[in-house]
Formats: structure tokens, C-alpha cells, sequence
């Protein structure tokens, strides 16, 4: 008792992970890039987007910021590590059209603005606009539900609700 009054703050053993753009959640299969399709990188589920403006699915820390500012890791309070992967070959644009709001080392919560990024230069300069969400160490989940939608609204709509190992 006196532990859960002064102690450290518990970590949570459930966790719903939101939309970090507006668009259509797909199945991660479907991703036209065998590295996310075949889960090479860990599993989890892809979002068609709207718009460019991403934002943190979860209450954590950034834990990566890619210098090309298509990608960004967050480390969540369950322990999650999660990757959002801004569009298909984006690196190669080398951060243009890419405008990141975080760093490493931030706290973040749901809804936290963590890119800006111009889709209409993506679609003309990499592959595809499509947007991996990634729970990049899934040796951690007991059980992942995926929530597949058309119309996903950022920081709103439950992609994906997870259970963690104690």
C-alpha cells in the first residue's frame, strides 16, 4: 500500500495505441514493401493518410528521430516501441517536405504534434505515401488486436490494443 502511495508509478500491463494521422488503417500486409509487408521489422498495422500532420499514438518518450525526419521511435509507458514510418522510400527525399515538432528525449502524449509533412511532395518523390505503424519489439506483447477502419481520425480513432508480459 504505502509502495502504490510514494512508490514508482506502476507500468501499465494494457495499452491502446491511437491514429497518428487521419486516413484508412490497413492490414500491414498490404504495405508494398516486403521489409514492412513480411514483418521484418516487427508487426503492427499502416495507415493510408489524408494529411501530413502526424502525431504521437501513445503517451511515452522519443526515443529516435530520424535526421530525415520520416521516421520516429517512441518508447510508450507499457514499454512499447513503436515506429512510424512516414511514406515508402521517403528517406531518400533527405528531409525535404518533412518538418519534425519533437527530438529525442521528449515526453510525449496522445495527440503530441511530431511531423508535418507535405504528401502532395512524398507523392511525387518516393513510393508511396502509405504509413507503417510498428511495434518494433513485439517479444514484449502477450496480445495485439488490430482495429482496420476507413476513416481513422488522429489521436482519436484505436488502431491497435495491446497486453504486455508482466
Amino acid at each position: 500500500m504505502l509502495k502504490k502511495l510514494f512508490g514508482k508509478k506502476e507500468t501499465p500491463t494494457e495499452e491502446k495505441i491511437f491514429a497518428p494521422l487521419n486516413g484508412k488503417v490497413v492490414e500491414l500486409e498490404t504495405v508494398p514493401d516486403p521489409t514492412f509487408s513480411q514483418k521484418m521489422m516487427g508487426d503492427g498495422v499502416a495507415i493510408e493518410p489524408t494529411d501530413g500532420e502526424v502525431v504521437s499514438p501513445v503517451n511515452g518518450e522519443i526515443i529516435q528521430f530520424f535526421h530525415t525526419k520520416h521516421a520516429v521511435g517512441i518508447k510508450s509507458e507499457s514499454g512499447l516501441e513503436l515506429l512510424i514510418h512516414v511514406g515508402l522510400e521517403t528517406v531518400g527525399m533527405g528531409g525535404e517536405g518533412f518538418e519534425g515538432h519533437v527530438k529525442e528525449g521528449d515526453k510525449v502524449k496522445v495527440g503530441d504534434p511530431l511531423i508535418s509533412v507535405d504528401l502532395d511532395l512524398v507523392k511525387e518523390k518516393a513510393s508511396s505515401t502509405i504509413t507503417p505503424v510498428i511495434i518494433t519489439n513485439p517479444d514484449v506483447l502477450e496480445n495485439v488486436e488490430k482495429k482496420y477502419t476507413d476513416d481513422a481520425s488522429r489521436a482519436e480513432a484505436e488502431i491497435m490494443y495491446t497486453k504486455v508480459k508482466k
